[in-house]
Formats: C-alpha cells, structure tokens, sequence
C-alpha cells in the first residue's frame, strides 16, 4: 500500500470512531515464544496515534487485538477473544479490581442462555488451571459497578482471534500474565 492510500485508511479509521493503528513490529527473534495461535496473535510492540493516553487499554473487538499504551505513540499488540456477537460489550471502562487466580460463577444469564454448559457451576469454581477464567482477571467496572465484564486468561488458547466468549476479553494466559503485572487498578479501558 503507497504512503498516501495508507494515511487515507488510517483518516478513515478515526472518522469511523476507530483509533487508527499503524503497525511497527518489533520483537526479537531469541525472545518469541510459541503459543496455539495465529502469530499475528502474538504480543508485538507497535506504533499507535501519539495523542493516546499512555497506560490506558485499547481493545478493538472485530480485529481482536488489545493494545496496551506504553509510551507515546507506541503500544504493546495482543490477541484476544471477544464475545459473541450478541454479547460483544463495548464502551469505557476502569479496572477496578486484579486477582491472581481468580475464582468463576456464572452469571444468571449465562446460566439461563446455555444451563447444559453452567448451571453445574451455580455456586462458583474456586480458582486454578482448570478455571476459564485462568491465570489472571482484571474486573471492569462503569461509574462504580461491575459490569461483569473481565480481561481475563483462558483454558481454551486456540479461541484467540474469536467472537466465542459471554462478553469477556481472554487472552493467552502468559500474555495475561505479562498485561496483570503493568497495569494498576484504575487503568482506563476502551472497547470497541
């Protein structure tokens, strides 16, 4: 793509109310890892509009990918799975809460959508590996409230880079891990 097709893409993006992300890869080769994903799932640092706020979370659901704002102009790129169409959260939002190891209950609509998948787990799971909600879950809350909504890790690797979740974004469990340990509680939260 020419430099000039490239910029009116990136213009159409933001007029559409999408950031616009240009990719800059930049990962060493001695330190990549294999995950059961895509490559292009894979965390990579890319170069972002400078005028994001750095430390927020940006998360486009229909490419699934978030990007973590780490400098001015510059992101770290990972890939997620988003929910289900139907389900698909969007808006602003906070992370209010971090747990290592979360616990899971369902929530009533969850159970009421798929009872055969849930409502064995009524009371909750304590956490640990067999837990979907794997190593690690940052809660999103709106104007003080939970929105039951978590970036969280996953048992099921192989569904990044899909529209399968109850709303949630999941992520690899050792990118989860890796996002955990540099966001705080009160890290803004865009999902698109």
């Amino acid at each position: 793509m020419d430099r000039r097709a490239f910029v009116l893409s990136l213009a159409a993006m933001s007029i559409a109310g999408l950031p616009a992300f240009a990719q800059a890869p930049k990962v060493e080769a001695e330190t990549v890892k294999t995950w059961p994903i895509g490559s292009q799932y894979y965390p990579t640092q890319v170069r972002v509009k400078p005028d994001l706020a750095v430390g927020s979370i940006i998360i486009v659901s229909d490419k699934f990918f978030l990007y973590h704002i780490i400098a001015p102009g510059v992101a770290m790129r990972y890939g997620v799975a988003v929910g289900k169409a139907e389900l698909k959260f969007r808006g602003q939002a906070v992370v209010a809460r971090k747990v290592e190891w979360p616990s899971w209950k369902p929530t009533p609509e969850m159970i009421e959508r798929s009872p055969e998948n849930y409502a064995r787990y009524a009371d909750g799971m304590p956490g640990g590996p067999q837990n979907p909600l794997g190593a690690r879950a940052m809660y999103l809350y709106q104007n003080g409230h939970d929105t039951a909504i978590r970036i969280h890790g996953t048992t099921s690797p192989s569904s990044i880079g899909h529209a399968v979740s109850n709303g949630c974004i999941r992520m690899v469990n050792d990118h989860v891990i890796a996002l955990f340990d540099t966001v705080p509680v009160g890290t803004p939260v865009t999902v698109y």
